[in-house]
Order: structure tokens, then sequence, then C-alpha cells
């Protein structure tokens, strides 16, 4: 039995030492942020494959550059992000209408029962600073992840393109947002993926201190009650590592995903229940 989408090997490569102007832009545009924390080197070099517009298929993930770049092109529908996703790969960001999609090694994850609330944290838990909703501002808890500034990087990788794409999954009843208020006030957020019981974790916003690690740790508790395995967190940052989140090869996490179409996927808009941590309905249209 198939456990994952289809991957497809033969895309024709796109090799660096052929095609010295992208490899030029690609170091500029990596070398903005320090996710990933170094430059591409000469030495390092590997095939980069050019996705075939008409076609949903992508390069095994082990065949990715050694910062977990592996594919280019293609674009950010529905079919492609799903198919992506269950295969271990993401887009990172797009540059002049081409996007580029990772797979790293090590994988940054969160196992639920690995949360860590810290004393100050569980201080604003019992004061009930905010309160927490899902699925209920989808596309504005995307621009507020889009404008807000980061110190590691220069712009976003949340564009338009990016911001329809992840917005006709949360219509699908697949992406979801979790939003912290105080009082009436929108205050931070997050959105991700669910599949199966992943729950992969794309970017998240404060607008006030403490706002979006408030609204991580009430997603993780409800995720865990739900009998989730794993918080996909894509890569290393000093923050998630706070909240317990750590790295593993990317081969165990690609063992986790051939195992999770075993599980059913929660579609529809979700909400907090105390039982049993997330809630599921149809999807309004």
């Amino acid at each position: 039995m198939t456990t994952h989408s289809p991957i497809h090997s033969k895309n024709t490569p796109l090799y660096f030492e052929l095609r010295k102007d992208i490899l030029f832009q690609i170091t500029s545009i990596t070398a903005k942020s320090s996710t990933f924390g170094r430059r591409f080197n000469f030495s390092d070099l590997m095939p980069i494959f050019r996705l075939n517009d008409n076609e949903l298929i992508f390069p095994p993930p082990y065949l990715a550059e050694p910062g977990g770049l592996l594919a280019i092109g293609g674009d950010l529908q529905p079919e492609r992000l799903i198919n992506a996703y269950q295969n271990g790969i993401f887009p990172w960001f797009e540059d002049q209408g081409t996007f580029f999609w990772y797979s790293p090694d090590p994988r940054c994850v969160l196992f639920p029962e690995e949360i860590r609330i810290h004393k100050s944290m569980r201080s604003i838990f019992n004061q009930q600073k905010f309160h927490y909703t899902l699925d209920t501002c989808f596309n504005e808890v995307m621009r507020h992840c889009a404008s807000s500034p980061r110190s590691d990087q220069e712009g976003t990788w949340i564009g338009e393109d990016f911001i329809q794409g992840y917005t006709q999954l949360h219509q699908l009843g697949i992406a979801h947002s979790v939003e912290v208020w105080e009082n009436a006030t929108l205050v931070g957020g997050l959105y991700g993926l669910s599949f199966g019981r992943i729950f992969f974790g794309e970017s998240m916003f404060s607008k006030v201190p403490n706002a979006s690690k408030a609204g991580f740790i009430q997603l993780v508790t409800a995720l865990q009650k739900a009998g989730f395995l794993l918080v996909d967190c894509q890569q290393e940052t000093n923050h998630l590592l706070s909240l317990g989140a750590r790295s593993i090869p990317r081969e165990t996490f690609l063992d986790y995903l051939q195992q999770n179409p075993y599980y059913r996927t929660l579609i529809g808009k979700w909400s907090f229940c105390p039982k049993e941590g997330i809630q599921c309905s149809p999807q309004s249209s």
C-alpha cells in the first residue's frame, strides 16, 4: 500500500554549474535570512530541480542540497501544496514569480507531550490575560504574519500568492489559524496545516509580548488532547527551542509521514474543546 502521494524523481535537474545566474540569484536571496545559518558554498552544490508546471510532482526529499533547498518553480495551488506537505516539503519564499521548495535536514519538531511552559507563561494563563479562538479570521492572521518585522530576516516570504494559496487550503478545511485576543483586539496568532495527526506550523505574529507564545502553547495543549503525534516547526529558532522543540533527522520525520495517512484528518472548521482539545465542524462556504 502506497502511503505517500506520488513523488517523481525524473524531473529535469537544474544544475548550478550550468546556470550561474540562478546560483547568484538564489545565493543573494538566501543570504538575506539567517534561518538556515549560512550562505551557500560552491563545494556544497547539488542539483536543484525545476518543477514541471503541468505535473504536481516533486523529487525525493533526500536530494535536497545541504541547506534544504530541493526545487524551484511550480505554483501554490492546493493540490501541489498538499502533495508537498505530505512528503516533507514546503515552500519557503518566492522571487519574481518563482517559488523555492525546501526539505531541511535535520527537521525541527515539537512533540506535544514535551511542551515547555515556563513560570512566566503559567502566570499569563492563570491571569487569563488572553483568550483564544480557532479559524475565525484566517486571512487576517496571515496578513499580520506577513507584515510582522523579524530580527533575523529582511522582508517576508508571505506574499499575495502565499496568502491566496493557503486561504484556499483554509476554505478546504485543511489550513487553520489560532487567534489570540486581548479584550476585543487581535494581538497575536499563528497558522498552519493539519494532515492526519501532524500539525505543520507555518508562521506566527505578536502585537504584544508573549501573545504568539501563549497561542502556540494553547494550540499544542489542544493537539495533545486530540492525539496529535507532533508539530512540524521546520527550522530551529530560539523561540521554538524555549518551548520544547528539538531537531530530528529528516529520515525520522519522513517515517512519521509514512504512518500519518492511517490517521483521520480533521477536515473542517476547528474550535477549542476542553475535553477533546479540538472540535471539528463542517467548513462554511
